[in-house]
């Protein structure tokens, strides 16, 4: 009897240490999950603490402000597993009203029963809990008012299924697909938004909009993510990106704007596998234009800067605050300042990145594998409107590059105060005297 006794309780401390191992596995893997979708970015205010709420979301109707996804009650402290689930990919709140969609349910609606339950266990059992209220939205009424919305998810939010990988499909393409459509929500910043503010496509199935770039939100543009070489990632090999995705910076471009927190929050934790996945399928996804062309360098512009022609409007702007960084011959240093030449973000339509980076700057976060800030200065403080316009044209326009030419006005609309001078301004007295 005494030995049956032992026996069963031997057992039952097995029992516990692998009911404990698997537990903390699971938060484990929600962790790792959480970092994938970039939870942390939406969810957490300057200077606040993590996964508390209150980043304000500009939308065309007014402020939307984050929740709190912390365990306390104040934020999902009360939350079952179907009521979390209910959220994240159905987009209905606890109290059954329906979330604006800044949260990206539409694209949540595809992971899958297991990773939800990783992502449940983290965020109730590997976040520190934060007692702080929800900050209402600064709508102002009848806008405010929620109905609508469950009108807008009825209409726009597919059914919340799990997604299945094609027959025959390649395992690493499938994953990509996964985790780009899914937990990546990629579709939420590049893919364009119709009138009524749903993506146009939520997936290559639904049409060549899908990642085909949107429209500006917050001075920035987020490039086609198609195979278009001019202005997506055709010339771009997988490795390229895959370097790109994990650390920020390639031999092709440097990461800035919104993305600059996707690499440092999200990417550089992904592992190998993920980001190769994730490259592999956005390489299937084919141009958005039918005669779409490789970029063919042209050597013209380089050669004249070389003899000292800077006669092209913009080219001595370009001498004086750019080339010692990208070159003359527009090529710039590998991994460290992004080559002009052919680099699709200088050739979108809309110049709109271009110009804000020109104006406020930027800085390459530092990574585990790329352990270096590098940053781009602001030249917003000592360019005219007329004079960024005609270095931003003189980028566009040179060392084969297709970008239609950017106005004073075009420059002037973005400004801000922050940026030093008025639109109107004349700094070359300032700068050069």
């Amino acid at each position: 009897m005494t030995k049956m006794l032992i026996a069963a309780l031997l057992f039952s401390a097995s029992a516990t240490v692998q009911a404990a191992e698997s537990g903390e596995a699971l938060v484990k893997r929600g962790e790792y999950l959480a970092r994938a979708g970039d939870c942390v970015a939406c969810h957490t205010a300057k200077g606040g603490k993590p996964f508390a709420g209150g980043l304000p979301m500009p939308t065309p109707i007014g402020t939307v402000y984050s929740t709190n996804i912390t365990p306390d009650t104040s934020g999902i402290g009360r939350y079952s597993f179907e009521d979390f689930d209910q959220a994240v990919r159905r987009g209905i709140g606890k109290d059954g009203s329906t979330l604006y969609p800044a949260m990206p349910y539409p694209s949540y609606a595809r992971v899958n029963d297991e990773d939800m339950k990783a992502l449940y266990a983290y965020f109730m059992k590997g976040v520190e809990p934060v007692a702080q209220p929800n900050r209402a939205t600064d709508i102002p009424w009848p806008l405010s008012m929620r109905w609508p919305l469950a009108i807008w998810r009825g209409l726009f939010a597919p059914e919340a299924k799990a997604w299945v990988a094609p027959a025959n499909a390649d395992p690493v393409v499938s994953r990509g697909a996964y985790l780009v459509e899914g937990l990546g929500h990629c579709g939420a910043c590049h893919t364009p938004r119709a009138l009524t503010m749903q993506e146009k496509a939520l997936n290559p199935q639904e049409g060549d909009q899908f990642l085909a770039g949107s429209a500006p939100l917050e001075g920035w543009i987020a490039k086609s993510l198609r195979g278009d070489h001019k202005d997506g990632l055709g010339s771009w090999s997988e490795e390229q990106l895959v370097q790109f995705l994990k650390t920020g910076r390639s031999d092709r471009s440097a990461v800035f704007g919104g993305m600059s927190d996707v690499v440092e929050h999200s990417m550089q934790y992904m592992t190998e596998a993920d980001l190769t996945a994730i490259a592999r399928y956005l390489k299937t996804l084919p141009p958005s234009k039918a005669d779409d062309q490789p970029h063919v360098y042209d050597k013209q512009v380089a050669d004249a800067l070389w003899k000292g022609d800077d006669s092209k409007p913009g080219a001595s702007v370009y001498i004086d605050n750019c080339a010692a960084c990208h070159r003359t011959d527009g090529h710039g240093y590998t991994r460290f300042f992004p080559a002009l030449a052919g680099n699709p973000v200088v050739q979108t339509q809309d110049p709109t990145s271009l110009i804000h980076v020109v104006l406020a700057g930027g800085t390459v976060p530092a990574t585990h594998s790329a352990p270096s800030n590098i940053t781009m200065p602001a030249f917003g403080w000592r360019l005219s409107d007329q004079e960024v316009a005609e270095v931003v044209s003189f980028i566009r326009s040179s060392w084969g590059n297709q970008g239609s030419a950017v106005t004073a006005d075009d420059v002037a609309r973005l400004r801000t105060p922050e940026l030093g001078q008025t639109s109107g301004s004349d700094t070359r007295n300032v700068t050069r005297n």
